[in-house]
């Protein structure tokens, strides 16, 4: 049961989002932006980060949706996204993938604990430095938004169905419109 009575009985973030719809317009336009928009990063790869976090931070929530979301958009699925979940180093992704999961590892210990070494081999992997840049912000975002939905106690759902049905809905339609934004 939510710590506030926010109204609703929708899942996670989307009920905070129903139950103030002024501060979901910015928060889901930043989502949109850092993993739907353009990128070198595709889609699911920024999920997979997303997803990763969210793990790292037990946020259950977040880490069932964006994992559905990151597995509806990889041609290898969940099974990959709970290889990356649990041990990213090992997973079947490229090295400069694998590069920017440790830079998003680092900074959801703290920013500070992101070092030149973890910018350097994320280079030396071939990643830009807008996909640096990016990386950092999805993982900050994420310990965020993880904040967001476990310091108020939101539903988490149990049924995989729920987060499979959200994950259609989001790869569509994008986060735009998780909830309407005018009640």
């Amino acid at each position: 049961m939510p710590h506030i009575d926010v109204g609703n009985d929708l899942p996670g973030i989307v009920s905070l989002f129903a139950f103030r719809p002024e501060t979901a317009a910015p928060l889901s336009e930043l989502a949109e932006v850092l993993l739907r928009g353009p990128n070198s990063l595709s889609r699911g790869e920024r999920e997979l980060i997303a997803a990763r976090v969210s793990h790292l931070n037990s946020c259950s929530f977040c880490t069932n949706s964006h994992a559905a979301f990151a597995a509806a958009q990889l041609d290898q699925g969940m099974p990959l996204v709970d290889q990356v979940r649990t041990d990213p180093a090992t997973a079947p992704v490229s090295d400069k993938l694998k590069a920017l999961l440790a830079v998003a590892d680092a900074v959801q210990e703290g920013g500070r604990a992101v070092t030149r070494e973890h910018v350097k081999t994320a280079r030396a992997a071939g990643a830009t430095d807008t996909e640096i840049h990016d990386t950092v912000l999805i993982a900050a975002a994420f310990c965020m938004y993880n904040r967001y939905v476990d310091a108020l106690a939101t539903t988490v759902p149990d049924q995989h169905a729920v987060y499979t049905e959200m994950a259609d809905h989001i790869t569509t339609h994008g986060y735009r419109d998780v909830v309407p934004l005018q009640p």
